[in-house]
């Protein structure tokens, strides 16, 4: 397994366990894996209360206009391992390894769905899901970025939890919906997902508009020991 794997690997266990130890308490608000903070080094691993974090976010406007999936060039190979970046997410969050053949191939091994807590044998399944979707970073500020930063948010591998595999169903519920049109069906994830939300927000330097800011402040009552850590994409 490569290092990145490992980091990937690592985060998404800690989150697993977190929410399944907090579910009767917080709404599960379980605290996200260690990521630097605006206030706080990585060496650390502080991060901002989550309540704190959703007033801290610009507020704009959104806007659709011109947006095409296409414009973000997504599932590639950025190391050149013969692993493109849908493979790199499925080894890693995998809770019992799949087999690697030729070409990446992969065969056996299962997941659970952070989504909707299934556990899923077959990962023609699964989708991987970008936490916040492509069409929502279009709306809130990548529409002015260039080719390269927007394939480099498509296939953001850098941290834990910026993409998940989780299963088919529960994406495609959930789209490209924000918090204030759609939470993980799994009651105990909904304090993580925010938190997962406000992260990859704050990562990209991306905006939310009212209703979402409202809709997450409404989740972050129920979440007074969930905190974001985050760092800054390049």
């Amino acid at each position: 397994m490569t290092g990145r794997r490992l980091v990937l690997a690592a985060g998404l266990l800690l989150v697993l366990v977190g929410c399944q130890a907090s579910a009767g308490d917080d709404a599960g608000g379980a605290e996200p894996p260690d990521r630097s903070t605006a206030a706080a080094s990585q060496a650390d691993g502080n991060g901002i209360p989550l309540v704190d974090a959703i007033r801290r976010i610009p507020r704009a406007v959104e806007h659709r206009a011109g947006y095409e999936r296409d414009k973000f060039r997504h599932w590639v190979d950025a190391d050149h391992d013969g692993c493109d970046t849908r493979a790199e997410i499925l080894l890693a969050q995998a809770v019992q390894p799949p087999k690697q053949g030729p070409s990446c191939k992969l065969s056996g091994g299962s997941w659970v769905s952070y989504y909707d807590g299934a556990t899923v044998a077959d990962a023609g399944e699964l989708d991987i899901d970008h936490v916040v979707a492509l069409a929502e970073a279009w709306d809130s500020g990548a529409s002015g970025w260039s080719a390269e930063r927007r394939e480099a948010y498509a296939n953001d591998i850098a941290v834990p939890r910026s993409l998940l595999a989780v299963t088919a169903k529960s994406n495609r519920s959930k789209s490209d919906q924000d918090p204030s049109e759609w939470i993980p069906p799994v009651a105990a994830v909904a304090c993580q997902y925010a938190a997962d939300w406000m992260a990859v927000k704050f990562r990209w330097s991306l905006t939310a508009d009212l209703r979402e800011q409202a809709a997450l402040e409404k989740i972050a009552k129920g979440c007074p020991k969930t905190t974001v850590s985050y760092t800054l994409a390049s």
